[in-house]
């Protein structure tokens, strides 16, 4: 991994703003599922306000990327936007590249929750070693502004539907009070992810046979 340099974004890299927009927007069609939508500008701002985690080639090629977000007046804090180039998928830079806007949160907002919303299992894994917690919807932030950057995902319809109680994301929290160090024993970690996968199948399952049950409802009505 030493080809790649992970680090706080600077002036230096606001002209990768439009390449990393292109490659988020690209990746939530192939998923089916939304990566908040933010212009260049809104990532050229995050770079410049030292909030943003980039990730590159020696030769500063884009690698990957991720930035920290304020909510509920500094009481919450998201790690949004995690993408990483698909040439260099599969390569441990996404934990790399998490683990460097974590330990960014912390430093910044000491005090804060730092939580975040994700239909990926590998993401859900690299949360639960650093000490995330999945945890209902209710126990994130009730800040308007970051749910409605919800709007540009296709199952935002879920979200509504279920007022704001559950969609295909799963909520993960890190709450500082706790001050628990991350899980170290690897069997535990292990049985947890394998339960996180079986229960995000089941999670996804029952909630798109409900939102197809009331589709067809509707056009009956209708």
């Amino acid at each position: 991994m030493s080809e790649y340099i992970v680090q706080s974004a600077t002036y230096n890299h606001l002209k990768l703003a439009e390449e990393i927009c292109f490659h988020m927007e690209e990746s939530a069609k192939a998923r089916g599922t939304g990566i908040a939508k933010r212009s260049p500008d809104y990532l050229i701002q995050k770079m410049l306000e030292g909030k943003a985690i980039i990730a590159t080639t020696l030769a500063g090629e884009f690698v990957g990327f991720c930035y920290i977000e304020t909510w509920g007046h500094g009481k919450f804090v998201a790690n949004s936007g995690l993408i990483v180039h698909p040439e260099h998928r599969k390569s441990g830079i996404a934990k790399r590249i998490k683990e460097k806007a974590f330990e960014l949160s912390r430093k910044k907002y000491p005090h804060a929750k730092i939580f975040g919303l994700t239909t990926s299992l590998a993401v859900m894994k690299i949360n639960t070693s650093l000490g995330y917690k999945p945890v209902t919807f209710s126990e994130l932030t009730d800040d308007e502004s970051f749910w409605k950057g919800c709007a540009s995902c296709i199952n935002y319809d879920i979200l509504n539907r279920t007022n704001r109680k559950h969609c295909l994301c799963t909520g993960m929290l890190f709450d500082p009070a706790d001050e628990k160090k991350p899980e170290k024993n690897e069997q535990n970690f292990a049985k947890k992810s394998r339960l996180y996968e079986r229960w995000l199948r089941l999670k996804k399952r029952v909630l798109y046979n409900t939102y197809q049950s009331k589709e067809k409802e509707e056009k009956v009505l209708s």
